[in-house]
């Protein structure tokens, strides 16, 4: 999925409808304000993003972008008024893969957009479980909250990894058991509490999202109240 920043009505459409004839996926934000809320629930493939918004505009979005390890990696191409040079470096040195300068050829930002799509291919392999600002990165083995790196044990990562994946379902302590210490012995079941509780802790103010189910055991909540 494309997405497209962009303030003019009719650019932003020539260029959804551009993308979307040559076979990708693509989706358009008026603003910088409505860009940024969508993207703590899903992270594109690429981001086409002008730098003159309204609101939050695109060099701010695109330092805050690359300031956080969930966003970091998403390819972003900038997209500049005609002889403003000093925003092309900003963009580039703050972290910009690409950047296009008004008024551009439509041919020429898809040529652009796949060609930073195939640069970053690699990167885009990466596979990450997020809930608002925790992120789990399976590649690495790493938990981040905001940015900030969170150093959980390997059964605390390996919780918060099964909670993760399956959202909303409650488990009983020994099938914690069976499938994160390949154990049935209900005479364990105190450790999993143990290790729950710590990775509470460790978790700060994500920690509450680990909800203790009467009678049953464990379940992690959909969503994240600050």
């Amino acid at each position: 999925m494309i997405w497209c920043v962009e303030d003019d009505p009719s650019i932003r459409e020539i260029i959804v409808y551009a993308l979307r004839s040559t076979g990708l996926e693509a989706h358009g934000f008026e603003d910088g304000n409505v860009f940024w809320e969508a993207l703590q629930e899903r992270s594109p493939d690429l981001v086409v993003l002008d730098v003159m918004l309204p609101g939050i505009d695109g060099i701010e979005l695109l330092t805050r972008m690359k300031a956080l390890a969930q966003f970091r990696d998403i390819p972003v191409i900038m997209a500049t008024a005609k002889g403003t040079e000093y925003d092309k470096v900003q963009s580039l040195d703050l972290g910009a893969d690409d950047y296009l300068v008004k008024p551009f050829g439509m041919m020429e930002m898809v040529s652009r957009v796949k060609a930073v799509l195939r640069r970053c291919q690699p990167r885009e392999k990466s596979k990450l479980l997020k809930l608002d600002e925790l992120v789990v990165d399976l590649d690495q083995h790493t938990v981040t909250i905001a940015g900030e790196r969170v150093i959980l044990t390997y059964k605390e990562y390996e919780l918060l990894k099964l909670f993760l994946s399956h959202r909303g379902v409650a488990f009983t302590r020994e099938q914690l058991l069976a499938k994160v210490w390949n154990t049935d012995y209900a005479a364990e079941t105190r450790t999993v509490d143990m290790h729950i509780r710590t990775l509470r802790q460790k978790l700060g103010g994500y920690g509450s999202i680990i909800e203790t189910v009467r009678n049953v055991g464990y379940r992690l909540e959909g969503r994240h109240d600050q």
